[in-house]
Protein backbone atom coordinates (compact mmCIF):
# COMPACT_ATOMS: atom_id res chain seq x y z
CA UNK A 1 0.00 0.00 0.00
CA UNK A 2 1.08 3.62 -0.78
CA UNK A 3 1.73 5.43 2.68
CA UNK A 4 -1.13 7.79 3.12
CA UNK A 5 1.11 9.46 6.15
CA UNK A 6 4.22 11.88 5.94
CA UNK A 7 6.37 11.11 8.68
CA UNK A 8 8.86 14.05 9.56
CA UNK A 9 11.95 13.14 12.06
CA UNK A 10 15.09 15.80 12.92
CA UNK A 11 17.01 14.44 9.60
CA UNK A 12 14.26 13.12 7.00
CA UNK A 13 11.14 13.30 6.09
CA UNK A 14 8.67 10.28 4.97
CA UNK A 15 6.61 10.31 1.94
CA UNK A 16 4.53 8.45 0.00
CA UNK A 17 5.92 6.61 -3.11
CA UNK A 18 5.29 8.03 -6.49
CA UNK A 19 5.75 6.56 -9.96
CA UNK A 20 7.97 8.91 -10.73
CA UNK A 21 10.47 7.64 -7.65
CA UNK A 22 10.84 4.08 -9.51
CA UNK A 23 13.56 5.19 -11.77
CA UNK A 24 15.15 6.04 -8.55
CA UNK A 25 14.49 2.47 -6.89
CA UNK A 26 15.76 1.08 -10.46
CA UNK A 27 18.87 2.71 -9.79
CA UNK A 28 19.40 2.09 -6.34
CA UNK A 29 19.19 -1.50 -6.41
CA UNK A 30 20.85 -2.21 -9.61
CA UNK A 31 23.93 -0.62 -7.73
CA UNK A 32 26.02 -3.66 -6.83
CA UNK A 33 26.87 -2.08 -3.38
CA UNK A 34 23.37 -1.11 -2.41
CA UNK A 35 22.15 -4.45 -3.88
CA UNK A 36 25.09 -6.13 -1.50
CA UNK A 37 22.94 -6.06 1.74
CA UNK A 38 19.48 -6.60 0.37
CA UNK A 39 17.53 -9.72 -0.10
CA UNK A 40 17.47 -9.17 -3.54
CA UNK A 41 21.19 -9.41 -3.94
CA UNK A 42 20.79 -12.92 -6.15
CA UNK A 43 17.44 -11.49 -8.24
CA UNK A 44 17.87 -10.33 -11.81
CA UNK A 45 18.95 -6.64 -12.19
CA UNK A 46 15.52 -4.32 -12.05
CA UNK A 47 14.09 -2.91 -15.29
CA UNK A 48 11.54 0.02 -15.12
CA UNK A 49 8.71 -2.86 -16.23
CA UNK A 50 9.16 -4.59 -13.07
CA UNK A 51 9.45 -1.61 -10.74
CA UNK A 52 6.58 -0.78 -12.48
CA UNK A 53 4.62 -4.08 -11.76
CA UNK A 54 5.95 -3.89 -8.75
CA UNK A 55 3.81 -0.14 -7.84
CA UNK A 56 1.00 -2.00 -9.00
CA UNK A 57 1.14 -4.64 -6.84
CA UNK A 58 2.33 -2.31 -3.84
CA UNK A 59 -0.32 -0.02 -4.27
CA UNK A 60 -3.21 -2.81 -3.50
CA UNK A 61 -1.03 -4.59 -0.74
CA UNK A 62 -2.48 -4.36 2.19
CA UNK A 63 -0.14 -6.30 4.37
CA UNK A 64 2.83 -3.19 3.75
CA UNK A 65 3.54 0.12 3.59
CA UNK A 66 5.83 2.05 1.80
CA UNK A 67 7.33 5.49 1.81
CA UNK A 68 10.18 7.52 0.38
CA UNK A 69 13.37 8.56 2.33
CA UNK A 70 13.62 12.41 2.17
CA UNK A 71 16.57 14.62 3.03
CA UNK A 72 14.67 18.15 4.63
CA UNK A 73 16.07 19.45 1.44
CA UNK A 74 13.57 17.27 -0.26
CA UNK A 75 16.48 14.65 -2.54
CA UNK A 76 15.28 11.38 -2.12
CA UNK A 77 17.61 9.31 -1.11
CA UNK A 78 16.29 5.67 -0.21
CA UNK A 79 13.21 3.67 0.96
CA UNK A 80 11.75 2.20 4.20
CA UNK A 81 8.66 -0.03 4.66
CA UNK A 82 6.64 -2.37 6.63
CA UNK A 83 5.76 -5.23 5.25
CA UNK A 84 3.79 -8.59 6.49
CA UNK A 85 1.68 -6.53 8.49
CA UNK A 86 -0.49 -9.01 10.58
CA UNK A 87 -2.55 -6.53 12.79
CA UNK A 88 -4.37 -9.72 13.94
CA UNK A 89 -1.02 -11.12 15.77
CA UNK A 90 0.02 -7.22 15.94
CA UNK A 91 3.47 -7.49 14.29
CA UNK A 92 4.84 -6.25 11.30
CA UNK A 93 8.67 -6.56 9.20
CA UNK A 94 10.35 -3.56 8.51
CA UNK A 95 13.00 -2.75 5.57
CA UNK A 96 15.23 -0.11 5.01
CA UNK A 97 17.78 1.27 2.01
CA UNK A 98 19.43 4.22 1.80
CA UNK A 99 20.23 3.97 -2.13
CA UNK A 100 22.02 7.52 -1.70
CA UNK A 101 25.61 6.36 -0.79
CA UNK A 102 26.65 9.44 0.35
CA UNK A 103 23.84 9.06 2.66
CA UNK A 104 25.39 5.75 4.40
CA UNK A 105 26.25 6.04 8.07
CA UNK A 106 25.27 9.52 8.30
CA UNK A 107 21.98 9.15 11.12
CA UNK A 108 19.80 9.27 7.95
CA UNK A 109 18.76 5.57 8.49
CA UNK A 110 18.56 5.80 11.93
CA UNK A 111 16.09 8.83 11.70
CA UNK A 112 14.11 6.96 9.23
CA UNK A 113 13.78 3.59 11.25
CA UNK A 114 12.57 5.72 14.39
CA UNK A 115 9.69 7.73 12.27
CA UNK A 116 8.39 4.24 11.13
CA UNK A 117 8.31 2.54 14.60
CA UNK A 118 6.55 5.37 15.98
CA UNK A 119 3.88 5.24 13.39
CA UNK A 120 4.16 1.04 13.71
CA UNK A 121 2.96 1.42 17.78
CA UNK A 122 1.29 4.57 18.10
CA UNK A 123 -0.46 4.84 15.06
CA UNK A 124 -1.02 1.30 13.95
CA UNK A 125 -0.74 -0.34 17.70
CA UNK A 126 1.29 -2.91 16.25
CA UNK A 127 3.31 -4.46 19.69
CA UNK A 128 6.28 -6.16 17.25
CA UNK A 129 8.26 -5.19 14.38
CA UNK A 130 11.20 -7.18 13.63
CA UNK A 131 13.55 -7.14 10.49
CA UNK A 132 16.47 -9.94 9.27
CA UNK A 133 19.69 -8.48 8.50
CA UNK A 134 23.47 -10.13 7.58
CA UNK A 135 25.24 -11.37 10.12
CA UNK A 136 27.86 -9.32 9.09
CA UNK A 137 26.05 -5.92 8.70
CA UNK A 138 27.64 -3.53 11.06
CA UNK A 139 26.20 -0.92 9.88
CA UNK A 140 22.72 -1.68 9.79
CA UNK A 141 22.78 -3.46 13.16
CA UNK A 142 24.20 -0.48 14.86
CA UNK A 143 21.13 1.47 13.31
CA UNK A 144 18.88 -0.94 14.40
CA UNK A 145 20.17 -1.34 17.74
CA UNK A 146 19.86 2.44 18.28
CA UNK A 147 16.46 2.67 17.57
CA UNK A 148 15.59 -0.21 20.44
CA UNK A 149 15.92 -3.45 18.32
CA UNK A 150 17.41 -6.50 19.76
CA UNK A 151 19.01 -9.37 19.00
CA UNK A 152 16.94 -12.42 19.21
CA UNK A 153 18.58 -15.48 17.28
CA UNK A 154 20.98 -16.40 14.11
CA UNK A 155 19.19 -18.10 11.34
CA UNK A 156 22.47 -20.10 9.70
CA UNK A 157 22.56 -19.98 5.90
CA UNK A 158 20.03 -17.94 5.11
CA UNK A 159 20.32 -16.38 1.86
CA UNK A 160 22.88 -16.26 -0.59
CA UNK A 161 24.73 -13.52 -1.69
CA UNK A 162 26.68 -13.19 -4.10
CA UNK A 163 26.66 -16.80 -4.06
CA UNK A 164 27.38 -17.65 -0.90
CA UNK A 165 25.31 -18.60 2.13
CA UNK A 166 25.40 -15.99 4.69
CA UNK A 167 23.87 -16.03 8.77
CA UNK A 168 21.18 -13.75 9.21
CA UNK A 169 20.19 -12.47 12.31
CA UNK A 170 16.47 -11.95 13.63
CA UNK A 171 16.44 -8.80 15.29
CA UNK A 172 12.82 -7.03 17.22
CA UNK A 173 11.39 -4.01 19.00
CA UNK A 174 8.20 -4.55 21.52
CA UNK A 175 5.90 -1.85 21.68
CA UNK A 176 6.21 -2.38 25.89
CA UNK A 177 9.93 -2.05 25.74
CA UNK A 178 10.39 1.55 24.29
Amino acid sequence: MIAESILQGRKVRLRPVEESDLSLFVRWFNDPEVRYWLGISEEPELSMDSERGWYEEMRGDLTRIVWVIQTMAGWAIGNVELRDIDETHGRAALGIAIGEKEYWSRGYGTDAVKQVLRYAFEEMELRRVELYTDEDNVQGIRCYEKCGFEREGLLRARRLRQGQPVNCLIMAVLRKDR
